[in-house]
């Protein structure tokens, strides 16, 4: 361990679960890197993903965004197009999208395709698929108003899926954002995650919160001070 990150690990308690408050206010404080660090979130949830029935996807559109550029892919034709391009994508095309990504083309952060369009997209799976590109109707990428998903992208929306261990992943923010902006991201994000409980998720739903910067220890946070707030 460096002797920086073990200066860092110093300022947070072992073992303790932190209110959101302080939780959020430590995080922004230990993210001392060189550059704007990203704060991550990490939520454990009492389900278990092998059952499709349990399964937790979902995204949102965080109200202080992700204080990055996301540059937005969308597979259109005609008039979509234009609707795409007026709404701010930095990329639009069909056929000769496809082919320039099949050539080895991937400058782009997220991507969106009109419905009649999957058929070639479909064309991409081994590509987009592995790197979480591939546009999915569940999160609002596959639709045919382009418009309102490329604002949704632009503005800081985020995509989520419960992995094999139960967790779910997500970026809230940046540090420079500080306290009160990360804590109302994060609220959204698990705003968000707590509408899409499964039926068959018995017990504790939210089983273990954490927050961290890209650079930065872990911060564990109580699950019951959350759900008080």
């Amino acid at each position: 361990m460096s002797k920086r990150l073990a200066e860092l690990k110093s300022k947070v308690e072992a073992g303790k679960r932190y209110s959101l408050q302080e939780g959020v206010a430590l995080v922004a404080a230990t993210a001392r890197a060189k550059f704007d660090e990203t704060i991550e979130a990490a939520i454990r949830l009492g389900v278990n993903p092998a059952h499709a029935d349990q399964m937790v996807r979902g995204s949102v559109v965080l109200p202080n965004g992700l204080g990055k550029s996301v540059r937005v892919l969308v597979f259109a034709k005609g008039e979509k197009e234009k609707e795409a391009l007026e709404a701010g994508a930095d990329y639009v095309g069909a056929d000769d999208i496809t082919e320039k990504i099949k050539s080895g083309w991937l400058e782009f952060d997220r991507v969106v395709a009109t419905p009649d369009m999957m058929g070639s997209v479909g064309k991409l799976g081994k590509i987009l698929g592995p790197r979480g590109l591939m546009p999915n109707p569940k999160v609002g990428t596959v639709t045919f108003d382009v418009a309102t998903a490329v604002k949704e992208l632009k503005a800081g929306k985020v995509e989520f899926r419960v992995e094999k261990a139960g967790i779910v992943h997500s970026p809230v923010g940046k540090a420079s954002f500080g306290p009160e902006k990360i804590k109302e991201n994060f609220l959204a994000l698990l705003d968000a995650i707590l509408k899409l409980k499964p039926a068959s998720s018995k017990g504790t739903y939210v089983r273990g919160i954490a927050l961290s910067s890209t650079m930065g220890p872990g911060v564990r946070i109580d699950p019951l001070d959350v759900r008080n707030i």
